[in-house]
C-alpha cells in the first residue's frame, strides 16, 4: 500500500508516516511511495492508542468506524443465533460503534458514556482477541486499527440501540431486524429499556436542539438576504445608445432571438443597428433584465424652467411675433410703431430673416420678432411662432387671406398662442377690411364684434393710422395673459438669429426667458458655447445684463448656434465643454444610423436609376436661419422631379472663403451666396479654377436662378407623330447599294431624312430612318400620297413585298420642373 492510504487509515498527516517510516530506516520519499504489509504493520503500532489516550481519539476512532459502514451498503444474510462467539463479539461492537454515532448529537454527557465505555472495552479486551482480527483483516484495512476492543460486549450492552428501529443504515451489515444480541439474552430486555431513553431527549437537550434549528435558519436567512445582490447583477448599463448585438451578448441571448422580439414590437433592426436605452428596456424587461441609463445626463446641470417658478416671479414684457404674407406690410407696421426705416434696407422690400426689437410704449416695453412672410421662411415662421407669447397676423385690406396667411395660423394654433389681427392697407381705395374678418372666419378667427374672442384693428403703416390701437389690442391681451418670469437665477432663452459676423465672429441673437444674463456668464446653445463678452441691443447699445423678454445680440461663442436651439447658462467652461461634446456625439451617431438606413433601404433604388443627374451646389449663406430656409426651398425643388436633383455639398454661415472654391472645384459644384460675398482670394481662385459663383440678394432670384438650371438639365420630352403609309410592291437588290423597296405612298408623306418604321403580320421588324428616296430613278426629298417611288432604308436589306412602311416624325419638347 502507499503511504497516503495509510495515513487516511490512521486520521494522520503525510507527513507523520512519512516522519515515522524514516526514524525505523526506511526510505520515503514523498506520500506516493509504497510499503510493505510489515511496514505498515509496524507503524500502525507505533500509532496504536495506549489507556491514557484521550476521550477525543475515541470519538474519532468511532467516527471512523461509522464512515466505513456507511459506504458497505451491501446487504448480507441475517446472523442466525448459533453464530461463533467471534462473530457475537463483533456483531457487538459494530452496533456500539453505531450506536455511539447515532447518539453523536445529543448532549455532552451522553458522549462522555460512550467514550467512557469505549475506554472500558479497550481495556478489558483479552489477548485472544487478536486472531480474530487478523481474520478480518482485509475489513480492517478500510477501518480505524485503533479499535482493540472486540470482545467488550457486556459494556457495549448498556448504551447499543435496539436493533430494530435504527434511524439509519437499516440494511447494514450486524444490524438484522430482531436478530440475536451480543451479550446474553437476558440482557435484551434492559438494553432495549435503556435504548428508549436515550432516542427520547430531555427537556435541556430540546432546548439545546433549538437553539440549533434557530442558529441555522438564522444563517439561512442572511443568505437569503444576500440574494437581490444576484438581481443587481441582472442590470445592463446603457450610456446613448447600445446595439443590438451587444444587448443580445449582455443577456447572454442569442441575437436572433433578440431580433425576433423586435420584429414582434414592429421594428425591422439588424444586429449592427443601434437603440435607444428605453426602447432596449423593453427588450430586456422580457428576459428578466433591468436596463440602467449611466450615459451624460445633461438635466443634471442644466436648471428647468417650472411652473411654479414662472408664476412666483415678477411681470416680464411680452414676446410678440408680427406674421403674415409676404408684402403684406409686417415690417412696415414695425417700422411705424418705432418710426424707423428697417423695410427700406431689406432687400427687395421683403424681409430676409427675424429681426428681433424691444420697443417701449405708453403701456409699457413690448418684444417684436419679424418673421418672414415668403413661402420659403416656413421653419423661421415656426421658431418665431414658438418662441412668443402673442401673435400678430397682419392681412393686406386689398389683397386677403394668402397661403402663407394660413400658415401662420396653423403655427399660432400649434404653438397655443392667441392671435391679434392687424388689417393694413385700408388707407388704398380698395381695401375691404369687412372681406377679411369673412374669410378669416373660416379660420376660427372670429371678430369680437361679431361675437368672438379675436381682437381685430384696422391700420395703415403708410400714414400710422390705427397704430395707437394695434399697441392698445396688445397690452389688453398681455394684461390678460398675466405674463410673469423669475428674473433671478441662471438665465434660460432661445436663438431666434445666428450669423458669422467678420471681425466679431459668431454672433447670436436670443431672447432671454427666464433669469438674467449677465456678461461673464458661461452658456451652452446646441454644440455651441462660450463665455458672454458682450451683450448689444437691438439699437446697438451695449448692456451690462439682459432680463427676461429683452433680446440682445451674444458675442463669444466658438460656433454659430443653430436657430431656434435653447441657451442656458451652466456654471462653468468644463460643464459647457461636455454638454457640447455629448451633444455632438449624438448628432453624430444620428446621423451615422440615418446615413447606414438611407444606404441600406435605397440600394436597389440606386441600381434602377440609371442616368440620374445632379446640380452640385456650395451653399453660404449671412445668416442660420436663412440658409435653413434657401436649403429647404433647394430640396423642394430637388423633390419636385425625379430626374434632376440638386446635391448641397456644404452649406454654412459667412463669406465665401477659399476652402469653398477649392470644395467646389473638387466636387464640379457650383457656388450660390445668399447676402454673402467672396473675399478677394476666394474671387480670383474661381477664375484660375473655372468654379462659378452666384450670388443674391433675394430669395425668391436665387430659386428661380436654380430651377432655370435645373430645366436645362433636363431631358427634352419625346412625342412621335405618324406622316405617312406606304406598301411595299416589288423589291428591286442593288449590288453595292442594298434592297431598294419599291413602294406605293398610301396616305401622308414621305420625307427623307425622317424614320420609318417596317410593319410585317403585325410584328415591327425594322425601326431606322430613310436612307434614300427615288422617284424615276432620281433622288427626291418627299414623295406624296398616291405616288410611287424608291426607299432604301439605312442598314436594312430584308425588305419582302407587301410589307408595310410608317414614315413618323419625333418632335421634342422642353420639360419643366415636376411634369
Amino acid at each position: 500500500m502507499r503511504v497516503f492510504e495509510l495515513a487516511r487509515e490512521l486520521n494522520v498527516s503525510n507527513q507523520e508516516i512519512i516522519a515515522k517510516l524514516r526514524e525505523f530506516g526506511y526510505d520515503v520519499t514523498n506520500h506516493m511511495s509504497s510499503i510493505d504489509d510489515g511496514q505498515a504493520r509496524k507503524v500502525r503500532q507505533a500509532f496504536a492508542p495506549d489507556e491514557t489516550a484521550g476521550k477525543e481519539v475515541q470519538e474519532k476512532r468511532i467516527r471512523k468506524t461509522v464512515i466505513r459502514r456507511r459506504k458497505v451498503a451491501k446487504p448480507e444474510t441475517p446472523v442466525e443465533e448459533a453464530a461463533p462467539a467471534a462473530d457475537d463479539a463483533s456483531s457487538a461492537e459494530k452496533e456500539a460503534a453505531e450506536s455511539a454515532v447515532e447518539t453523536s448529537e445529543a448532549p455532552a454527557d451522553a458522549d462522555q458514556e460512550v467514550a467512557e465505555a469505549s475506554e472500558t472495552a479497550s481495556a478489558a479486551a483479552p489477548e485472544e482477541a487478536a486472531p480474530v482480527a487478523e481474520q478480518e483483516a482485509p475489513e480492517s484495512d478500510e477501518a480505524s486499527p485503533k479499535r482493540p476492543r472486540r470482545a467488550g460486549a457486556r459494556v457495549v450492552d448498556r448504551i447499543a440501540p435496539p436493533p430494530v428501529t435504527p434511524p439509519r443504515g437499516e440494511k447494514q451489515p450486524g444490524q438484522p431486524g430482531g436478530g440475536p444480541d451480543t451479550g446474553g439474552p437476558g440482557k435484551r430486555p434492559r438494553r432495549r429499556v435503556v435504548a428508549k431513553r436515550m432516542y427520547r431527549p430531555s427537556k435541556a437537550e430540546e432546548k439545546t436542539l433549538a437553539k440549533i434549528r434557530q442558529s441555522r435558519q438564522k444563517k439561512r436567512g442572511e443568505v437569503g438576504e444576500t440574494q437581490p445582490l444576484k438581481a443587481e447583477k441582472r442590470k445592463i448599463r446603457v450610456e446613448e445608445t447600445i446595439s443590438v448585438g451587444d444587448l443580445a451578448k449582455a443577456m447572454g441571448v442569442k441575437a436572433g432571438d433578440i431580433i425576433k422580439k423586435f420584429i414582434e414590437m414592429g421594428m425591422m433592426v439588424t444586429i449592427n443597428q443601434t437603440v435607444d436605452p428605453e426602447t432596449a428596456g423593453v427588450i430586456a424587461s422580457e428576459y428578466g433584465y433591468e436596463v440602467e441609463q449611466v450615459g451624460f445626463q445633461e438635466s443634471d446641470f442644466l436648471e428647468q424652467a417650472t411652473e411654479e417658478s414662472a408664476e412666483t416671479g415678477e411681470p416680464r414684457p411680452p414676446v410678440v411675433t408680427v406674421m403674415g404674407h409676404v408684402d403684406h406690410g409686417k415690417t412696415s407696421i414695425l417700422d411705424a410703431i418705432r418710426k424707423t426705416r428697417v423695410a427700406a434696407g431689406e432687400a427687395g422690400g421683403i424681409t430676409q430673416h427675424i429681426g428681433a426689437y424691444q420697443v417701449e410704449t405708453s403701456r409699457g416695453k413690448i418684444t417684436f420678432l419679424d418673421t418672414p412672410g415668403h413661402a420659403a421662411f416656413t421653419a423661421m415662421r415656426a421658431r418665431g411662432a414658438q418662441a412668443t407669447d402673442l401673435v400678430v397676423l397682419v392681412v393686406a385690406a386689398d389683397d386677403g387671406v394668402m397661403p402663407q396667411t394660413i400658415e401662420a395660423i396653423q403655427h399660432a394654433k400649434a404653438a397655443g398662442v392667441p392671435v391679434v389681427v392687424a388689417v393694413n392697407k385700408i388707407d388704398k381705395p380698395e381695401a375691404q377690411p369687412e372681406r377679411i374678418r369673412q374669410q378669416l372666419t373660416e379660420y376660427e378667427l372670429i371678430p369680437e364684434e361679431w361675437g368672438g374672442d379675436t381682437m381685430f384693428v384696422d391700420v395703415s403703416a403708410l400714414n400710422g393710422q390705427g397704430i395707437d390701437d394695434l399697441l392698445e389690442a396688445i397690452a389688453l391681451q398681455a394684461e390678460v395673459l398675466d405674463l410673469k418670469a423669475p428674473s433671478e437665477g441662471k438665465a434660460q432663452g432661445v436663438v431666434v438669429e445666428s450669423r458669422v459676423d467678420k471681425g466679431r465672429g459668431a454672433v447670436a441673437t436670443v431672447i432671454v426667458q427666464r433669469g438674467t444674463l449677465s456678461v461673464g456668464d458661461i452658456i451652452v446653445a446646441g454644440t455651441s458655447f462660450g463665455r458672454v463678452r458682450a451683450l448689444i441691443s437691438d439699437t446697438g447699445e451695449k448692456l451690462k445684463t439682459a432680463g427676461p423678454s429683452t433680446p440682445v445680440e451674444i458675442l463669444g461663442l466658438n460656433e454659430v448656434p443653430p436657430a431656434g436651439e435653447t441657451f442656458h447658462v451652466v456654471e462653468n467652461e468644463k460643464i459647457a465643454r461636455q454638454i457640447a461634446e455629448n451633444r455632438e456625439r449624438k448628432e453624430r451617431e444620428r446621423e451615422l444610423a440615418l446615413q447606414s438606413k438611407v444606404s441600406l433601404e435605397n440600394i436597389f433604388d440606386k441600381i434602377q436609376e440609371g442616368d440620374v443627374k445632379e446640380l452640385q451646389v456650395v451653399l453660404k449663406a449671412d445668416v442660420q436661419g436663412s440658409m435653413e430656409a434657401v436649403s429647404q426651398a433647394i430640396q423642394e425643388l430637388s423633390d419636385s422631379d425625379s430626374d434632376v436633383r440638386v446635391k448641397i455639398v456644404s452649406s454654412g454661415v459667412g463669406a465665401i472663403t477659399e476652402n469653398d472654391v477649392n470644395l467646389a472645384a473638387a466636387s464640379g459644384a457650383v457656388i450660390l451666396g445668399f447676402n454673402t460675398r467672396p473675399d478677394s482670394k476666394a474671387s480670383r481662385l474661381a477664375q484660375e479654377l473655372g468654379v462659378s459663383i452666384e450670388v443674391y440678394g433675394v430669395i425668391y432670384e436665387l430659386i428661380d436662378s436654380i430651377r432655370a438650371a435645373l430645366q436645362g438639365m433636363l431631358a427634352p420630352e419625346e412625342k412621335e407623330e405618324s406622316r405617312g403609309w406606304a406598301k411595299v410592291l416589288e423589291t428591286f437588290p442593288i449590288k453595292g447599294v442594298g434592297t431598294v423597296a419599291g413602294s406605293r405612298v398610301e396616305s401622308g408623306v414621305f420625307r427623307k431624312g425622317l424614320r420609318v418604321r417596317l410593319v410585317r403580320d403585325g410584328q415591327v421588324l425594322y425601326d431606322g430612318a430613310i436612307a434614300n428616296l427615288k422617284r424615276f430613278q432620281e433622288d427626291v426629298d418627299e414623295v406624296q400620297a398616291g405616288l410611287e417611288c424608291g426607299i432604301l432604308l439605312e442598314n436594312f436589306n430584308k425588305v419582302r413585298v407587301g410589307d408595310e412602311l410608317e414614315c413618323y416624325e419625333v418632335i421634342q419638347t422642353e420639360r419643366t420642373l415636376g411634369e
